[in-house]
């Protein structure tokens, strides 16, 4: 087994750390692989290995040197950071970055918090149901019940996910609540159609990014990865379903 030289695992500590990234804001494996390898191409790396799957990433500079792994535990979706680290891969790519100016970069960008405060995700969350009430048909009699149930929906979820960590729970507590509220809005006269406040409040929950990427990985050809987000994304709207299937049941 070959030894591996310090410039060598600064080259491999950048590609695991841009990977990880990326794979933690949501990216597809395919776009993952490809930013390594273009990274490793940079620093004259002849022949890189990347691997990466929604829960690992791994890296070797070739077939014959040992491979490195980093393990995703936790995913969201943060476009913001995978552009910034499509800006670095480019500045590398370019030859304006030093292997450690890139590594300053990459951790800077792995300490930012999401670039919208919570607050701002939930006003958004609440703004865009009332809008998918009156997209799907709804009317503006619905439009404030919406918006307000939507609101609290995605805010129980935010608040289930932090203190349970178990995503598909709180997507089916959020979808509970926001079950409860519509009916609760329609009986007290504030709301007209229970169905169509309940879509629109579920949409912001909808898992269309994951969706999105298991089809662009599969059709890529990236069939572990694919399959496994694809099942997520199943799971995820399973959850929803089930969680306002269980008022439709109780009511």
């Amino acid at each position: 087994m070959e030894d591996i030289n310090i410039s060598d695992k600064n080259i491999i500590k950048i590609c695991l750390l841009a990977g990880q990234i990326m794979l933690q804001s949501g990216a597809e494996t395919h776009r993952v692989e490809d930013t390594m390898n273009r990274i490793a191409a940079a620093f004259d790396v002849k022949n890189p290995q990347s691997y990466a799957t929604p829960t690992s990433v791994q890296f070797s500079i070739a077939p014959e040197t040992p491979s490195h792994a980093t393990r995703i535990t936790k995913r969201t979706t943060d476009l913001y950071k995978i552009t910034k680290v499509n800006q670095v891969s480019r500045q590398i790519a370019a030859g304006l970055l030093t292997i450690d100016d890139a590594i300053h970069k990459l951790h800077q960008i792995a300490k930012k918090e999401m670039f919208f405060s919570i607050w701002m995700q939930i006003a958004a969350a609440a703004l865009a149901s009332a809008c998918f009430v009156i997209m799907f048909g709804g009317t503006w009699f619905d439009f404030l019940p919406a918006f307000i149930t939507g609101g609290i929906g995605f805010a129980s979820m935010l608040f289930f996910e932090r203190v349970l960590e178990i995503r598909f729970i709180s997507e089916f507590s959020a979808s509970v609540i926001i079950g409860l509220l519509a009916v609760f809005f329609v009986y007290i006269s504030f709301g007209l159609e229970v169905d169509k406040i309940i879509i629109g409040a579920v949409m912001p929950l909808v898992p269309g990014l994951p969706i999105t990427n298991a089809v662009r990985d599969l059709m890529a050809g990236h069939l572990v990865a694919g399959l496994s987000k694809g099942v997520e994304a199943l799971l995820t709207a399973t959850a929803i379903g089930a969680g306002v299937a269980v008022i439709f049941a109780l009511v």
